[in-house]
């Protein structure tokens, strides 16, 4: 027998032993315990596993499709953009008063730009990307160098910034303010240009024409104006009178490439196609809540619209008919269509990023890392790479 053997054969003598010498007497027994206790105990055991098994299948399972991400706002992040010739820097600003510049390959902070005294509610990057803007609620924007990393101009004039828009050939940098204004000035040098006065509510929406002739606005008074930028008149405008048009503010407008039709979108739950000469084209209708979000297609004739009930509507223009209505789980906050290309990027509430094909409506790719709404986003020129803003406070990378 081994040695091994002889100790298991020693442990079990001793065991015996100990249990012949603590035999219990029955005058040594304090209290009975029930027999419907002891079934009690079986039953608190069974619950307990119960509440054990339920646990771990109620346990959220966190999917993160992100390639990277940005985690240095500690707030939610209101606007992000993306560098028009490289799409490794990034701009983000959001409700800690804070912007940056950053690295979507690794995530690294390249620059952390000068704090504003209020949220930050728009950053822009110029057409040629020299500069990079910062809009905020504190009424200021600052513009600074993106080589150098430098500020090279702050400007003041409106009253809490709702966009920014740079015009597509020059350093003239437009933006829509909650005073009902408009503001324009010529960088790098912060010289005021022109201000424009015609809206009673605030700015929501703008931008210049793809050939820079033009600005477009559209405002919470549902009022959309075609500006002059050099002499600031008013060269079109629509309003509420109109019945055919919208009856309450506007949120969103997207411009055709040849610059002859405008989209807009409206918390009357419809849009409006017209034309720049006062048509009014047509009325697309299907959404229930606010039209929060819009878009023209380069290629196709066809336009998108997202709404608050969570649709997403795809729009012959030709015939103003319904191709298809998409679907997010939550109101749409944004949506883009990629250059030259039927293919839509669109993000949500539902902390979402969703790819889709306009020709068959087919959701190609959906994209999750976010644990809360997705309020913004940038889109690379070839559509690979989205870049996000969302509630949660991050920044994420996605790959498409």
């Amino acid at each position: 027998m081994s040695n091994a053997d002889n100790h298991a054969g020693s442990v079990e003598h001793e065991y015996e032993e100990d249990v012949e010498e603590t035999y219990v007497e029955e005058g040594d027994i304090a209290d009975v315990i029930p027999d419907d206790m002891d079934d009690n105990m079986d039953d608190d055991m069974d619950d307990d596993m119960n509440q054990d098994a339920s646990g771990s299948q109620d346990q959220v399972v966190l999917e993160d499709d992100s390639v990277q991400g940005f985690f240095t706002h500690k707030e939610p992040v209101f606007a992000v953009d993306m560098h028009p010739t490289d799409p490794s820097i990034v701009v983000s600003g959001g409700g800690d008063d804070k912007a940056y510049l950053w690295d979507t390959t690794t995530g690294a902070q390249i620059m952390e730009l000068e704090q504003h005294d209020d949220s930050i509610s728009s950053v822009k990057f110029s057409t040629d990307g020299t500069l990079v803007a910062t809009g905020g609620m504190d009424g200021k924007i600052n513009v600074y160098n993106v080589a150098e990393q430098k500020k090279t101009a702050q400007l003041e004039g409106p009253d809490d910034i709702q966009w920014m828009h740079w015009h597509p050939r020059g350093n003239v940098l437009l933006t829509g303010a909650n005073d009902a204004s408009l503001w324009m000035w010529s960088l790098p040098t912060g010289d005021f240009m022109n201000v424009f006065n015609g809206h009673s509510a605030p700015v929501t929406c703008g931008q210049f024409t793809h050939s820079g002739r033009n600005i477009i606005s559209g405002a919470e008074d549902g009022t959309l104006i075609v500006w002059d930028p050099k002499t600031a008149a008013v060269v079109r405008q629509f309003t509420s009178t109109d019945e055919r048009f919208h009856q309450e503010g506007i949120t969103s407008l997207a411009v055709s490439r040849d610059d002859q039709v405008i989209l807009t979108g409206s918390m009357d739950a419809t849009a409006k196609l017209v034309h720049v000469n006062g048509t009014i084209l047509g009325s697309l209708e299907n959404a229930t809540e606010s039209v929060e979000t819009v878009g023209l297609c380069d290629t196709l004739s066809l336009a998108a619209t997202g709404s608050v009930d969570g649709s997403l509507s795809i729009w012959d223009i030709n015939t103003m008919r319904l191709r298809t209505t998409l679907k997010h789980d939550d109101s749409v906050t944004r949506l883009q269509w990629h250059k030259d290309s039927p293919m839509l990027t669109s993000v949500s509430m539902d902390c979402t990023v969703r790819l889709w094909d306009s020709r068959t409506g087919d959701c190609v790719r959906v994209s999750r890392g976010h644990q809360e709404g997705v309020l913004d986003f940038a889109l690379s020129n070839d559509g690979s790479m989205v870049v996000t803003a969302s509630d949660d406070g991050c920044c994420l990378v996605f790959a498409q």
